[in-house]
């Protein structure tokens, strides 16, 4: 049976490697599936045209597409006055349904274009709980309803999303918390001298999730270690940052630009906020700072509390983060646990993705599966 899938995403292909890169890559490569995965409206630079116009280009394997529109002076997602243009241009891109087409959301507010595209196969990943996030569109929450009445397949990525969507009516959802390539973060540790300070550092988007007090006063308790922030800074105001002499902002690395970067590091930290954006979260950095070899000081987000238990450190202030810092410096030298080595292979994307296509691809052989559970 041939069988395609199309992806409706509001990260773009080329922004931090994450969960739809991650599994959309692999199910791209199963079966040598074509497959399609469209991205928000975008003005190109030097876009002189009046129109609307969908542009795609094969890359890794995908093709990525994109609804190319005059500049808005603000935010247009899947909707508005562009929706016509995904409902009618799309389905003409793609061509006729083949016989098995699955349609996989990761916004709810792509739902219509997905019920366009015909899709034998409706698939809604829920990675995040947008509606929480910072200048969040207010059609988010209607649309996620929706989006979740509608899907054929509902998968969650973490125990609270999960929570959350079998609380809103779908007890079938399946549990897929996010996963880690292993072997990509698999390196040696960079070579230091006697001289060098330790390094604490996170790595992923610097956001509203983000408790930049938290931050700056770990830099205030550490002052002969560097904190260094590597990924870029989205929806906060750059100067709102706290500028201390140890402090370093690195902006986005390439992915695989990651495991050098972790290297560098004595301890990584995730110093969230307890807030409405990340009471659902569940960081995908988790597993690859473990899977980089390093120690792991975390607040207390409710996945991480849930998923590591033992195996990151969870501390409440600065002071606590400080004085875990210090008691973990040099564990990033010893070998990993058994435990923590059965955790990172079940976490494989690759097994993770294998787990999913199952799932959501020749559903007719699949009547009888029941939901599934699959913990990091």
């Amino acid at each position: 049976m041939r069988s395609e899938l199309i992806v409706l995403s509001h990260l773009r292909w080329d922004w931090v490697w994450q969960r739809p890169q991650q599994l959309v890559s692999r199910l791209a490569t199963a079966h040598d599936r074509r497959t399609w995965f469209v991205e928000e409206p975008v003005t190109p630079p030097g876009y002189d045209r009046s129109d609307n116009r969908l542009n795609y280009e094969h890359l890794d394997g995908v093709n990525r597409v994109r609804l190319e529109i005059p500049e808005q002076h603000r935010y247009v997602g899947y909707f508005d006055e562009v929706l016509p243009d995904y409902v009618e241009q799309l389905p003409e891109l793609v061509g006729e349904p083949t016989e098995d087409r699955v349609v996989w959301l990761y916004t709810p507010l792509a739902l219509e274009v997905a019920l366009a595209l015909k899709p034998t196969t409706l698939v809604y990943d829920v990675m995040d709980d947008l509606a929480a996030f910072k200048g969040a569109a207010p059609e988010l929450v209607v649309r996620q309803r929706q989006a979740l009445r509608e899907a054929d397949v509902v998968f969650a990525g973490g125990r609270s999303l999960h929570r959350s969507v079998v609380r809103q009516g779908r007890q079938d959802a399946h549990l897929f918390p996010s996963g880690v390539s292993v072997d990509h973060y698999r390196r040696d540790r960079a070579p230091r001298s006697a001289g060098d300070r330790p390094v604490a550092g996170y790595v992923g988007v610097l956001d509203e999730r983000l408790d930049i007090e938290l931050l700056d006063a770990l830099a205030a308790e550490l002052p002969d270690w560097e904190i260094r922030m590597i990924g870029p800074v989205i929806k906060i105001d750059p100067a709102d940052l706290p500028q201390r002499d140890n402090i370093t902002y690195l902006g986005m690395q390439a992915y695989e630009q990651l495991p050098d970067r972790m290297a560098e590091l004595d301890v990584a930290i995730m110093p969230f906020a307890l807030n409405e954006a990340t009471k659902s979260i569940s960081p995908t950095k988790t597993l690859e700072y473990l899977a980089a070899g390093l120690p792991v000081v975390s607040t207390r987000v409710p996945d991480v509390v849930a998923d590591f238990p033992g195996v990151v450190d969870l501390r409440d202030d600065a002071a606590g983060f400080a004085e875990a810092c210090r008691m973990l410096r040099g564990r990033a030298e010893e070998a990993p646990s058994a435990k923590l080595g059965k955790m990172l292979q079940k976490a494989e994307w690759s097994s993770i993705a294998c787990r999913m296509e199952a799932l959501a691809f020749n559903r007719q052989s699949l009547k009888d599966t029941a939901p599934q559970e699959a913990t990091a």
